[in-house]
């Protein structure tokens, strides 16, 4: 593949990942809307282990945390706060999940890869996190993070399965909704896409494997790293944006993609 091209998926995807924009309805409009060639699986799995990385690095004091509690989860003990996060990540990626085993078993998932699908979800829950923004507290913190607020983030980070949602704009959504304050909000988001992003990069990983080369291994390597320098200042500016920005930028640019996604899908 093309080294621009290997750039230009990786920074989509870097840049989008963490953002409330939407980076798989991106992705799928990418060789839509250009003519350019689909990326495949491989490259799918390279840039996400890129955003991976980039999120255990910027937030590596929690999620030292939560690996460390995950071995104490393991032999059955919640006796930590590393033990809780790790349990309420693993809780909050479950509804994901198994919703998304069910759309890939069914092959829904493949039906919903549209230009109209993307429109219409970019525009309806860019609205969605626009009143979740302005209508919810600002009152809790991501230390009072409990099972039931991560049982209900999860439910809406199952919606995000719908290209277009975008993972960390759905999350947030259902984190202002139960009134987190921004800032807290979306590290909760960022802290739920590692369970996330691995279990969805294992899988695609899994797919792919008996078709792997060395040419594929080659720009699967350079897209991992794009992408993981991409998506570490995609999260470095949205996380200092938040102490003092809404959400609204984001929502904006929601909007007018889908009025513009909709307006080539219906014309």
């Amino acid at each position: 593949m093309p080294l621009y091209h290997l750039f230009i998926v990786a920074f989509l995807q870097g840049l989008t990942e963490f953002l409330p924009v939407s980076s798989s309805g991106h992705l799928i409009l990418l060789p839509a809307l250009t003519g350019l060639q689909d990326q495949g699986q491989g490259i799918d799995v390279a840039v996400h282990v890129g955003t991976l990385l980039a999120v255990i690095l910027y937030f590596w004091s929690d999620t030292r945390l939560a690996f460390a509690g995950l071995l104490r989860l393991m032999i059955g003990r919640i006796d930590t706060p590393g033990a809780k996060l790790a349990l309420l990540l693993l809780i909050a990626s479950i509804p994901v999940v198994a919703f998304g085993l069910i759309l890939k078993l069914t092959g829904l998932d493949e039906s919903m890869r549209s230009i109209t699908v993307i429109g219409w979800a970019m525009l309806v829950f860019g609205v969605v996190l626009y009143w979740s923004d302005q209508s919810g507290e600002c009152e809790k913190t991501e230390k009072e993070w409990s099972l039931q607020d991560a049982m209900v983030i999860g439910v809406w980070q199952a919606i995000a399965l719908i290209p277009g949602t975008s993972r960390s704009g759905i999350t947030i959504t259902g984190a202002r909704f139960l009134g987190y304050a921004r800032h807290d909000a979306a590290k909760l988001s960022m802290l739920m896409s590692i369970p996330t992003i691995i279990a969805s990069g294992a899988f695609l990983a899994a797919e792919m494997a008996a078709t792997a080369n060395m040419a594929l291994i080659h720009d699967s390597a350079i897209a991992a790293v794009f992408s993981f320098f991409a998506a570490l200042a995609a999260l470095s500016l949205m996380m200092r944006l938040l102490r003092s920005v809404s959400f609204t930028p984001y929502v904006i640019y929601r909007i007018l993609l889908g009025v513009v996604l909709l307006a080539i899908a219906y014309s």
